[in-house]
């Protein structure tokens, strides 16, 4: 989505820089993810920086100007890269997982993903260009992620619903046991919502993004003509 707008040349090197390098900061990312998933509120902080990307990306227009090169690859690598390290915080813990210690396996695993991320973007970029529609898609998924990701905090999500009846979920969002919660600080929930609505916050966002995305496209759109 970043780099749809670019000339083919120009997109594909975006594509595969931007790739390489957030494939790069994957692997910084991984090896400090537990130390970073466990800052409070920091995917809720993704989340939103999330939002932003998707509204941003549905309002890039293509300019009707000659494009200055090096510019808008250098955007567009910077967009994919900022993306690409939000979305796959809760992916790095599982991988780090996986991994079970071994920095070999890490680093090769992480790096087998990098022709995929490189193929798929290709193939997504030419289904956007031939059905624009699917930008909203895009977008739609991007927000999905961060309604995931406040669910997934383990500071906000207690704020969010009430778990009683699922202190399963409760344990696990903690990473402790069901017998461990009572020694765990969580936070009385403000506004008590049932855990088993948790899907309607990333639906709301959707709407939110693809609607704000449009409004402010449609507006651009009518101050250029």
């Amino acid at each position: 989505m970043a780099s749809r707008n670019l000339p083919p040349k120009q997109r594909k090197t975006a594509i595969i820089w931007g790739s390489f390098a957030a494939i790069a900061l994957r692997v910084v990312l991984t090896i400090i993810a537990v130390i970073l998933l466990a800052i409070p509120y920091i995917r809720t902080i993704g989340a939103l920086l999330l939002i932003f990307i998707g509204i941003k990306l549905l309002t890039d227009e293509e300019s009707k100007e000659e494009m200055k090169g090096s510019s808008d690859i250098f955007t567009a690598i910077r967009t994919i890269v900022i993306a690409d390290l939000i979305m796959s915080l809760d992916n790095v813990l599982a991988v780090a997982a996986a991994s079970k210690g071994s920095l070999l396996l890490l680093i090769l695993g992480l790096a087998i993903s990098v022709p995929i991320i490189i193929a798929g973007s290709q193939l997504l970029v030419w289904v956007m260009k031939k059905f624009p529609f699917f930008v909203y898609i895009g977008a739609g998924l991007i927000a999905f992620t961060a309604g995931e990701m406040i669910n997934g905090d383990r500071k906000v999500a207690p704020l969010l619903y009430n778990f009683a009846g699922h202190e399963d979920k409760l344990a696990k969002l903690n990473d402790v046991s069901v017998a461990e919660l009572n020694s765990v600080d969580i936070p009385a929930s403000v506004l008590n919502i049932p855990v088993s609505l948790e899907l309607v916050l990333p639906i709301v966002l959707i709407a939110i993004v693809c609607g704000l995305g449009f409004l402010i496209k449609r507006r651009k759109t009518a101050k250029a003509e």
